[in-house]
């Protein structure tokens, strides 16, 4: 259990590291519209409609992209967090934007789908758990 929640804050924090980064402005105004947790608690067990639907080649691809742009947000942080100024790290967050799209283009996805599936990983525990588990296995 505690590993399913490990990987359930890492996602939330890919999440937030995006919208953070101000990767691109229609992510933070997609982004804004998403309900939050607090604001709309789940009430049932139920799974969203169509999560038994997310066929194992669109995990996969998620799991790669999400691999690759965790990655990529860890190897840049630290030169990011050094900007000397506010225009360099802006500029920063623009190319850590561009790699990451595009990471997750290469991965066979679009940034909606990512986003969707990152979102979902954090509400669905079902879904949650299959994700943790192919990250564990790809870990491994």
């Amino acid at each position: 259990m505690k590993r399913w929640l490990l990987c359930v804050v890492r996602l939330m924090a890919s999440l937030i590291a995006i919208v953070l980064l101000n990767l691109l402005t229609p992510i933070a105004a997609w982004s804004e519209q998403l309900p939050v947790a607090e604001e709309a608690p789940v009430t049932t067990t139920r799974s969203p409609a169509g999560v038994e639907n997310i066929s194992s080649e669109k995990l996969d691809q998620f799991i790669q992209a999400y691999l690759q742009v965790t990655m990529l947000i860890e190897q840049k942080e630290d030169a990011l967090q050094g900007a000397e100024t506010n225009s360099e790290s802006v500029q920063m967050q623009r190319e850590i934007a561009a790699e990451a799209v595009a990471k997750i283009d290469e991965a066979g996805l679009t940034l909606q789908e990512y986003l969707q599936l990152l979102r979902l990983a954090n509400l669905d525990p079902e879904f949650g758990e299959r994700v943790a588990i192919q990250l564990q296995e790809a870990a491994e």
